[in-house]
């Protein structure tokens, strides 16, 4: 991979940072998934488990780069917040913050790795697009349904 004129350090500790957030999803909503009761308690367990997948996934994307790179990735976990707020409001809120400071991480790589690299520019832009579509549906579900 041609890395000239991309500050690699910088796009390491970024994607190191990215892959901390994101292994810390993975226990998060995983956390969330045991804490769920209620008549809902089936579907919403589903789709935080769907989401530690998804962490994982994107997790495991970032490592790859930061070997692609020749470099080293973190074993680090992010930051855990353990509030023992589980009403599903509560979580939907952490998760909500949790999302947004991982898309600002995506969005500080793009900007790194724009009109540098296109792979990693296309990775950050689709990691971008999914962060804000995931946020965005967690936006909706914290919503109520507008009155008619």
């Amino acid at each position: 991979m041609n890395t000239e004129g991309l500050d690699k350090k910088a796009v390491v500790a970024v994607l190191n940072k990215i892959l901390e957030v994101e292994l810390a999803g993975v226990v998060r909503y995983t956390h969330y998934s045991l804490m769920v009761y209620g008549y809902n308690r089936i579907p919403i367990v589903s789709w935080l488990r769907e989401q530690a997948t998804e962490s994982l996934t994107h997790a495991q994307q970032a490592g790859e780069w930061i070997t692609t790179l020749d470099d080293h990735p973190s074993l680090a976990v992010g930051p855990l917040l353990e509030t023992h707020k589980h009403d599903i409001g509560s979580i939907l809120r952490e998760s909500l913050e949790a999302e947004q400071a991982g898309l600002q991480l995506y969005r500080d790589l793009l900007k790194l790795v724009q009109d540098k690299s296109v792979a990693l520019e296309e990775y950050a832009r689709e990691m971008v697009l999914a962060e804000e579509q995931h946020a965005s549906e967690v936006d909706k579900m914290l919503r109520m349904p507008p009155k008619s």
